[in-house]
This record gives structure tokens, C-alpha cells and sequence, in this order.
């Protein structure tokens, strides 16, 4: 079962947006065991659109199109996609009720442009979409489906899962997939894959894993098709164990979630809290710890010190030891920690500091020169990292590092 999809917008194109779309279902797809064969972005031209429809129903039984729904000139997608069936926009009542309720629910004019959101061509059964004004549109053609949704990402989200999803699971017999994943940090993609030959080898053909590095973890996903559910659910249980075995030592999870998640995890079981005093992370890692729900039972605060006078007013580091020593020191990261402790009043803390370029580097103390911190009322532990990326990729590994320090402390 393959599946295409095309994104339109000239935005995509130049890099002005960052295209969502396509990476959220593709992910959706192939859990449902719908293989996307291949991903297009195209601009907001006729020809092109018109092009990439005949293309790549020649080689999908399924296309999805997000973008140019819109109300603005620029968006095109819906005269063309009248040409390409051989129909014509008319209105549509049930589409047309939700622009109106959109507007008069939120006290604002209506516009000639806003009350064309509900054209839609004739031939299309129409998806309701009720978090916003332009409606999804499904086609058939030639034995292929074809579904265009907006380009909003929350609002083809919302089509995607409350229509299209079950409309396809209902249209097409599909495979039973799953996906079993282990987190793992402190060994380098290659060495990792060295220690596992024998273990993929061994792997039914059915099997496969892959190997995801993203800053300073590596996530080792197990995969497994087949036509029985319960026969490959019973397969993954055994493989994964021995998957995890072998990587027990570097492993962060055995769920594929963040590590801010785990780490809320362990304070939330243990009912302890964490508080962060950071530098060169600009206030990262209370962000991620933060974007988990529930966070607010473990996290009490962060102090985000980039000045060196705020090192010393807000976490009471000694001028001497920033004078002897430098903001980028075992020395002063220690007495950062100590201070967040203190003011935070939490079981544990995490304390960054570090240069994380482009410049601002010495021969001493390079570009990605970082230390942290971690620490609770009786232990505190140091580590120094010398990471070698630009800007934001430095920044990222610091904070992921810095919360790994805290998952391996909380678990002593």
C-alpha cells in the first residue's frame, strides 16, 4: 500500500516554512501499515500542482495534498484541482455554516474572500473541518484516493484524524506494524551498531532496526510487519528484551519519549523536585522540562545567569572563583549548582555553563567547552563535555547531557 505526498506552497520552497506536514503523517501512515512511497514539495504554480498529480498517481493508490486552501490570492489549489477531476466549484452549505459560525463566534466582519472558503469542487465528498474555515476534500479517480487538506498544521491534524485515517483503515486492508524503541546515550552511533552485528543478524526477515542519533542520544528502533497482530506482538516482546539487554548500560528509556519525560517520571514516582541554573542554555532545559504535562509536581524554577553579575547577585557565586577560574569552570558550575539548591529549595538542581560559539572561545577553553552540574542536599557531580557543532546544535547536547547527569544521579 503506497501513499504520496504532496505539499504546496512557495513558502516550503524557500525555507521560509518548515514543512511539518509530511514527517506527522508519515509517521501516522506507517503506523496504520500504509507505506508513504514518496514525499513532494512544490510551489504555488498550476503546471507544477497539475504535474505532480499525474505523477504521483501513477505510482500511489494514495495521495494526500496539504496547502493552498487558503483565502488569498496565492492559493490555487482548489481551481486546479477542479481542472485535474474535471468539475466546478460550487458552494457548499455545511462549509459554508462553519466560516460564518467561525466569524460571528469570534465578533468579526465577514469578507467576500472568507465566505469563498466554501466552494468546493462538486465532485469532492467534502470533511468537515471544525478547526478552521477551508474544508478537507475527498476524491477518487482510477482506483486512486486522493485528499486535500489545509496546510495549517493543527488543522490538517484535526481532518487527518477524526476523517481520513479511519476512511483509509476502512478502504484498505493493511499489515500490522509495530514499533518498539530504546533511548540510549553515551556511545557513538557506530560503536553501538558494532556491539549489535550478531543481534541483527539474527533478526526474521520481517524485522528491522534503526538506528536515530539526535543530540547526544541515540534511539534504536525495533520494527515489525506482518499479518498477524498477536504473532509479531509476541515476537517484539521477546526481541526487544534482548534488544534492551544488550544496551542496558547506555539505555535513557525503553519508551521513545523525551528525556525531560523521563525525568519527570522518576521525581514524579519518587516525589522529589528539580529546579535548574543555567547559562549558556538561556533557560533550554527548564523549557523542555516544562513542555511536559504534569511538570509542575517536579519543577519548581530555573535561574537563567548569563551575566557573570548575575552569577554572583542571583546565586551567590564567589567574584573570586569567577576571577580565578572563569564563568566556564568546574569551580564556579559547582557553586552555581549550590546556589540553585539554596534559592529553589528543591531535592535536586542542574547548573550549566559553557561557550557555545561561534566565538568567544580560548586555546584553554575552546568553542563547546561545557560543564555541568547536578547535585542534591549530599552529592554533587560534575562533568565536562567539549562538543564540537555550531550554536544551536551545542546548545541542544548541552541540555540533553545536563538532563542525562540528573536521570543517572536521581537513579543512584
Amino acid at each position: 500500500m503506497l501513499t504520496s505526498i504532496i505539499t504546496i506552497g512557495d513558502e516550503l520552497l524557500i525555507g521560509q516554512t518548515i514543512d511539518t506536514n509530511s514527517a506527522w503523517m508519515a509517521q501516522r501512515l506507517n503506523d496504520m501499515g500504509i507505506w508513504v512511497h514518496r514525499r513532494v514539495a512544490i510551489g504555488d504554480k498550476r503546471e507544477d500542482i497539475l504535474s505532480a498529480l499525474r505523477q504521483e498517481s501513477s505510482v500511489s493508490q494514495i495521495v494526500l495534498i496539504t496547502g493552498g486552501l487558503g483565502p488569498t490570492a496565492d492559493d490555487i489549489t482548489k481551481p486546479i484541482l477542479c481542472e485535474y477531476f474535471n468539475t466546478q466549484l460550487v458552494q457548499n452549505e455545511e462549509a459554508l455554516k462553519n466560516v460564518l459560525h467561525i466569524f460571528e463566534s469570534r465578533g468579526l466582519p465577514i469578507l467576500e474572500r472568507n465566505i469563498e472558503q466554501s466552494m468546493v469542487p462538486e465532485s469532492a465528498i467534502i470533511i468537515q473541518n471544525d478547526w478552521g474555515t477551508a474544508p478537507g476534500m475527498w476524491f477518487e479517480k482510477e482506483g486512486v484516493i486522493y485528499v486535500s487538506m489545509p496546510g495549517v498544521p493543527y488543522e490538517m491534524q484535526g481532518v487527518m484524524t477524526s476523517y481520513v485515517l479511519p476512511q483509509l483503515e476502512k478502504h484498505f486492508k493493511t499489515p500490522a506494524v509495530m514499533h518498539q524503541t530504546v533511548v540510549t546515550s553515551g556511545m557513538g552511533e557506530s560503536f553501538v551498531a558494532e556491539r549489535l552485528v550478531a543481534f541483527e543478524a539474527s533478526l526474521p526477515p520481517h524485522f528491522s532496526l534503526a538506528y536515530l542519533p539526535s543530540y547526544s542520544l541515540l534511539k534504536l528502533r525495533l520494527s515489525a510487519f506482518g499479518s498477524e497482530k498477536l504473532e509479531i506482538a509476541a515476537e517484539m516482546s521477546t526481541l526487544f528484551h534482548e534488544l534492551k539487554a544488550l544496551v542496558e548500560d547506555i539505555t535513557v528509556s525503553d519508551q521513545d519519549i523525551p528525556i525531560a519525560q523521563v525525568i519527570g517520571q522518576l521525581l514524579h514516582e519518587k516525589g522529589k523536585t528539580v529546579g535548574t541554573a543555567e547559562s549558556c542554555t538561556g533557560g533550554l532545559i527548564s523549557s523542555q522540562i516544562t513542555s511536559i504535562s504534569g511538570s509542575s509536581a517536579y519543577y519548581k524554577g530555573s535561574v537563567v545567569t548569563y551575566a557573570n553579575e548575575m552569577k554572583v547577585r542571583l546565586l551567590g557565586v564567589n567574584p573570586a572563583t569567577l576571577k580565578a577560574y572563569g564563568a566556564v569552570s568546574e569551580e564556579t558550575v559547582v557553586e552555581m549548582v549550590t546556589g540553585a539548591l539554596k534559592i529553589l529549595e528543591t531535592d535536586y538542581a542542574i547548573a550549566v555553563t559553557g561557550i557555545m560559539g561561534p566565538d568567544g572561545g580560548t586555546p584553554e577553553k575552546p568553542v563547546g567547552t561545557v560543564w555541568i552540574a547536578v547535585a542534591d542536599a549530599n552529592t554533587i557531580i560534575t562533568k565536562k563535555h567539549h562538543l564540537r557543532y555550531d550554536r544551536e546544535r551545542n546548545t541542544n547536547m548541552a541540555a540533553v547531557y545536563a538532563m542525562n547527569e540528573l536521570r543517572k544521579l536521581i537513579l543512584q
